[in-house]
């Protein structure tokens, strides 16, 4: 719990009796590789954050699975569409590794946001976070060439291609696995 609590403090300060109250909202949860946290078409009631292991959010269309983000220790997740709007999710979320998360319910978080209002700005910052990340895939997808892709995905993620399966990262960078695997040899020479 402590661990969680440094790294919240990362992102906004949190007041003795903030920290108090999420402390007693968060449920520690445990998972095999694997499992789904969140299925296409269920509504995702809860925001997590990452003790220990490795997830994905993933779309699946007839043909393929087209991975979209993958998270590690220290990050939050959640199916922010589904979260948000309370309407059934369009992705599913995915174990890679075995998994520790930490959760809180969407109404027991609103209740902090009206008695603490550091815990909403903490909240709103981890928003902020993620929507910059997505404007980064987005621009990467529009205007990098897969081997620039690739490039900058080894110098701000290099542990995803320690970490996930290369089928998946390729899908991430939404190129075949084979494109992969050629920008990998010329990324080698």
């Amino acid at each position: 719990m402590n661990k969680i609590l440094a790294q919240l403090h990362q992102y906004a300060a949190l007041s003795t009796d903030a920290q108090e109250a999420i402390g007693q909202a968060l449920q520690k949860n445990h998972y095999a590789k694997n499992d789904f946290l969140l299925r296409k078409g269920q509504v995702c009631r809860h925001i997590y954050f990452i003790e220990k292991g490795a997830l994905r959010g993933f779309y699946h269309t007839e043909e393929k699975e087209i991975s979209h983000w993958f998270a590690f220790e220290n990050d939050f997740v959640t199916s922010f569409h589904s979260f948000i709007t309370g309407e059934p999710a369009v992705e599913n979320i995915q174990f890679l590794e075995g998994a520790v998360l930490w959760a809180i319910p969407k109404d027991t978080l609103h209740e902090l946001f009206d008695r603490f209002h550091e815990i909403e700005r903490l909240v709103r910052i981890a928003y902020e976070k993620y929507y910059l990340r997505l404007e980064e895939r987005f621009v990467n997808a529009q205007f990098k060439t897969a081997a620039e892709r690739y490039e900058e995905l080894l110098l701000t993620h290099p542990h995803i291609i320690n970490r996930v399966p290369l089928g998946q990262v390729a899908s991430y960078l939404g190129i075949s696995q084979e494109t992969l695997s050629r920008v990998r040899a010329g990324a080698m020479k």
